[in-house]
């Protein structure tokens, strides 16, 4: 792991700790797997919507771009 690693307790019914190791379920791994997957969503959640909140703040763009864009090439009007 880049960075080094940290250990990270979490309290569990006593119960629940020896039904995982009867099941032979490796915890360690799937706590850890599961806190990096939650760590990509959450990440792509807020990325998600700045990017909607971006789109929002430009607003809508009139008319075809792309089309306007092309012509003036065309026309010589872009001296880029």
């Amino acid at each position: 792991m880049l960075g080094g690693s940290v250990v990270i307790g979490v309290r569990v019914p006593r119960w629940v700790k020896e039904e995982l190791e009867r099941l032979g379920i490796d915890y360690a791994r799937e706590v850890r797997e599961y806190l990096l997957r939650r760590v990509r969503e959450e990440r792509a959640r807020r990325l998600m919507r700045e990017i909607d909140d971006l789109m929002r703040s430009i607003g809508r763009v009139r008319g075809n771009l792309s089309a306007e864009s092309i012509r003036e090439d065309r026309d010589g009007g872009w001296s880029g």
